[in-house]
């Protein structure tokens, strides 16, 4: 279990140019190294469920799909990332992944691609729908404010990535779980992580321990949720919302949350067509953000007083 280690400041690693950016040291990559695996157990376990989660009666024609796109792959050997804009109506499902390098993910994220896949070969998916959250619609419920007024917890970014992704991927307790996040997966995030474009953020306890998080990508002024998860009630959520918090306060306009959940849409995520999703991304997925290594400016106790609508008024006041 990750243990959180106190520090006086992180003013010197916020918007760290991404060319100066140091790579993970021996002790980092040891610890990768580690993480990064599953056991044969849990790969049959992986496949096995995400076979059973594919043959599912509604989950049919994706599967057909699946079929086609794998055999137009091997006639083909096309390698060129798939553009579902030329072709608004393609379905979710739109092309086989090969290359899951920083430069090819930087653009599928551009596109609207983001790699997916329980078993079989890594998949391009881009869904007709996303679930997004413009970041003045942010909300709190007053059940998470009272958390986050009794300082029971810390949040940190980009302290415990390694960490935050395995337990993204790891089971939920009293639930069947079947996880995309793979060792290839975690290796590929890795490396957009010390390239300064992947950012996790850490919930610690009183204790030290890592109870939740989440990581996302961030490519100009949007910041694309990949996965979270929580050890403790509410504890993804509490950091969610501080991480919110800082995407307004360093100008991010989107969060792009996939798929609609209870909990997501509980927080004032809304679900908009896959044309107006491209349309936004060209507009904001170009300038703008934060790169580098990321640090809190504020903590629960201050996010949870954060007006998001006044904040965005600020923002583009400042920003004529």
């Amino acid at each position: 279990m990750s243990v959180f280690q106190p520090f006086s400041s992180c003013g010197d690693v916020v918007g760290v140019p991404d060319d100066d950016l140091r790579g993970p040291d021996a002790d980092a990559l040891a610890r990768r190294d580690s993480l990064f695996q599953e056991t044969s157990k849990e790969r049959i376990e992986r496949v096995a469920l995400g076979a059973a989660w594919s043959v599912l009666p509604k989950r049919i024609d994706r599967l057909l799909r699946l079929a086609r796109l794998v055999m137009e792959d091997l006639l083909t050997a096309d390698a060129t990332l798939p553009d579902p804009a030329q072709t608004p109506d393609v379905p979710e499902l739109v092309g086989i992944a090969h290359d899951l390098s920083v430069p090819t993910l930087l653009e599928a994220y551009r596109r609207g691609l983001f790699p997916h896949g329980h078993f079989g070969p890594t998949k391009w998916l881009s869904p007709p729908e996303r679930c997004v959250l413009f970041i003045e619609d942010f909300h709190m419920p007053k059940r998470l404010k009272r958390l986050m007024r009794q300082d029971r917890y810390t949040v940190t970014f980009d302290r415990d990535f390694e960490g935050v992704i395995k337990a993204c991927a790891g089971k939920r307790e009293g639930r069947w779980h079947v996880t995309w996040i793979t060792p290839g997966i975690m290796r590929a995030y890795a490396a957009l992580y010390d390239a300064g474009h992947v950012h996790s953020f850490e919930v610690w306890n009183a204790d030290g321990a890592l109870v939740g998080g989440g990581y996302g990508v961030a490519i100009g002024r949007v910041f694309f949720t990949e996965s979270q998860f929580s050890h403790a009630d509410n504890t993804s959520k509490l950091g969610f919302a501080v991480l919110n918090w800082h995407l307004a306060r360093w100008g991010y306009a989107l969060n792009d949350g996939k798929w609609p959940t209870p909990t997501i849409l509980d927080m004032g995520f809304r679900v908009i067509p896959r044309r107006e999703f491209f349309k936004f991304l060209a507009e904001t997925a170009g300038e703008g953000g934060r790169s580098g290594r990321w640090c809190v400016e504020a903590g629960p106790k201050e996010a949870a007083d954060w007006n998001p609508k006044e904040s965005a008024a600020a923002y583009q006041a400042a920003a004529r």
